[in-house]
């Protein structure tokens, strides 16, 4: 989780200009999973949303396969990542949760598909200052293929 500058996000060309994790990390996480999805459908990941709870800010969407999860940090363990997160978020908004909702892959590229859930508005790709969908790909090299069976992310 980054808390961007006032602005931020509201500026097309300030927003691209971010270094891709944090780019990754607030506002584009959604982009990230659709192309880790769509890269490796045989991993047997789904979207999994973090959605706050009323009044809280801090949404994140990640690639959550059985024993581990995928987002801007690379691979780890859910109940490492949970932690991580809950505890960065209290830092920024005390008294921040969230609930964790199953998304359909094809909402993390509509805005429309997007708006049909309560408290998620998502960009499409094309919606940034250039498209999203090549940089996540482009991200997405850094990392290796998702984890095989058994294997137990650090």
């Amino acid at each position: 989780m980054y808390v961007l500058a006032p602005g931020v996000k509201q500026d097309p060309v300030r927003r691209w200009a971010l270094p891709d994790r944090v780019f990754f990390a607030a506002g584009a996480c959604h982009i990230l999973c659709f192309a880790f999805l769509r890269r490796w459908p045989q991993a047997g990941a789904a979207p999994l949303w973090f959605r706050p709870a009323p009044g809280f800010t801090g949404n994140h969407i990640v690639a959550a396969a059985p024993g581990w999860v995928f987002d801007y940090h690379g691979y780890s363990r859910p109940a490492a990542f949970r932690a991580h997160m809950w505890a960065k978020a209290q830092r920024w908004w005390p008294g921040w949760s969230a609930e964790e909702i199953a998304l359909p892959p094809q909402v993390l590229v509509s805005e429309a598909e997007s708006k049909t859930y309560r408290g998620l508005w998502l960009r499409e790709p094309e919606q940034f200052l250039h498209d999203a969908l090549p940089r996540a790909e482009a991200f997405l090299d850094r990392f290796p293929p998702p984890p095989s069976a058994g294997f137990s992310p650090p």
